[in-house]
C-alpha cells in the first residue's frame, strides 16, 4: 500500500487491515474503526503484575511478564480490576507495520473520564504508547483504575491507535493560518506558542456545576454498560461559589471543561499534551485523541468543549477560570475520511459541554 504523509484516515486503516500489516484475532466490531483511530479490544486474560515496566530493546513483553506477573485473571466472563492494582493484557490486535508507518496510542475518552490509567505497551519499546517504525508484534494494555474499580472482558476497549506516515505536525505559523481560516478555538485572540492554548472554565456554564469532584470508596463501574450509574453515587458535583477558582486537592480527581469550544476540521486530527510542568504540578487529560469533526459545525458538533481530566500531584493547587491548563496539537490526514467524529458514528461527546463519561445517566 502506498504510505502518504499525514496521519492515516479510516480507509487508511482499513487498508492496513486488508494488507495484514493489523492483524485481528477476531472480525472488527461495531464502530471499532474511527475517522482517523482504530479501537484495542482487551483478549482473553488480564495478568496483575507487580508494577508497571517496559520491556526495553530486544525485550519481549511476554518474557518480561514471567519476571513480575502474580496471577492470571480470566476475562472472558468478566471481571473486575481493582484500584491501585496494575494488569497487562494482550490485546486482540497485533501489528506487521510497514517501513515508514508508525503509530501511537491513547485512551479513549471515557477510559480517561473514568480515571483508569492506560498505556499501550510492545515489544522492545522504550516509551509507553509508541509503536516504531516498521514494528512487528503483538500489543499489550498496561491498566491501572485510579479511582473506580471497573468490570471489564474480553473484546472491552480501552485504548485507541493512530498511524501515521512522515511528519504531519502542525507548526506554530501553520496553526495561526488554519486558526484564522478554520477557527480551531473559539478565543478571540489564540494563544499559539508549541500548540495552541487551552484554558479552563470556572464559571459561564449554565445553571449547572462548574465541574465534578470523584467519591472514593465506590461501586464498581462496568465499563461496557453506558448509563447505569447514578451519577451522585461516584461524583460529587462542584459548585460556584464566590471567586471564580477552584483549589485541586492533592490526589483527587476532577472533571472540569475548557473555556474555549474546540474546532477539529475533517483533514486534520488534534491531541491534548496531557502535562505540562510549567502551568502547574498537575495531570490533565488522559484521553488526548480528537478524530475529525471533532466540533465540526456541519457534524452536528458547533460549541464542543474539551472535557479536563484533572489530577493534582503532592501539593494543593489554585486554577483560576481562564488558566491555561494545556496545549493542542494538529496533525493533517492523508486524505479525507468517510466517517466523521459526530453524526456518523453516533460520538457520544459531539457537541459537548462539562460531561461525564457515558457510563453515567
Amino acid at each position: 500500500m502506498s504510505c502518504k504523509e499525514g496521519v492515516f484516515s479510516v480507509q487508511a486503516i482499513e487498508e492496513l487491515i486488508g494488507a495484514g500489516a493489523i492483524v485481528l484475532d477476531m472480525p472488527p466490531a461495531d464502530n471499532q474503526l474511527q475517522p482517523a483511530s482504530l479501537d484495542l479490544r482487551l483478549g482473553k486474560t488480564a495478568f496483575r503484575v507487580r508494577a508497571s515496566f517496559l520491556p526495553g530493546p530486544g525485550i519481549k513483553v511476554s518474557d518480561r511478564l514471567e519476571d513480575v506477573r502474580l496471577h492470571a485473571i480470566d476475562l472472558t466472563g468478566g471481571a473486575v480490576l481493582e484500584t491501585g492494582c496494575v494488569y497487562v493484557v494482550p490485546l486482540q490486535e497485533s501489528l506487521r507495520l510497514p517501513a515508514g508507518v508508525s503509530a501511537s496510542a491513547n485512551p479513549k475518552s471515557s477510559t480517561g473520564r473514568l480515571d483508569v490509567f492506560t498505556r499501550v505497551i510492545a515489544d522492545g519499546v522504550t516509551a509507553f504508547d509508541q509503536i516504531p517504525d516498521g514494528y512487528d508484534g503483538p500489543l499489550y494494555a498496561e491498566i491501572c483504575p485510579q479511582t473506580f474499580p471497573i468490570v471489564v472482558r474480553t473484546g472491552s476497549r480501552l485504548s485507541q491507535i493512530r498511524f501515521r506516515s512522515g511528519s504531519p505536525q502542525l507548526d506554530d505559523t501553520a496553526l495561526r493560518a488554519l486558526q484564522k481560516s478554520e477557527r480551531l478555538v473559539s478565543a478571540e485572540n489564540a494563544d499559539i506558542d508549541g500548540g495552541l492554548a487551552l484554558s479552563v472554565a470556572l464559571k459561564d456554564l449554565g445553571d449547572g456545576p462548574i465541574g465534578y469532584r470523584a467519591k472514593r470508596h465506590s461501586g464498581v463501574v462496568d465499563v461496557d454498560k453506558p448509563g447505569a450509574c447514578a451519577v451522585l453515587d461516584y461524583w460529587e458535583p462542584i459548585n460556584l461559589r464566590g471567586a471564580s477558582r477552584l483549589i485541586l486537592d492533592p490526589d483527587q480527581f476532577y472533571i472540569l471543561a475548557s473555556k474555549e469550544a474546540v474546532h477539529v476540521p475533517p483533514m486534520y486530527a488534534a491531541e491534548m499534551v496531557p502535562f505540562n510542568p510549567l502551568v502547574g504540578e498537575f495531570r490533565v487529560h488522559y484521553a488526548g485523541f480528537m478524530d475529525p469533526g471533532f466540533g465540526h459545525a456541519p457534524a452536528g458538533g458547533e460549541g464542543s468543549r474539551v472535557v479536563l481530566e484533572v489530577r493534582s500531584h503532592k501539593v494543593p493547587f489554585i486554577l483560576e477560570d481562564g488558566q491555561i491548563i494545556g496545549r493542542l496539537i494538529y496533525e493533517r490526514l492523508s486524505q479525507v475520511p468517510r466517517l466523521l467524529y459526530g453524526r456518523d458514528l453516533g460520538s457520544n461527546y459531539q457537541a459537548q459541554g462539562l460531561k461525564l463519561s457515558k457510563h453515567f445517566a
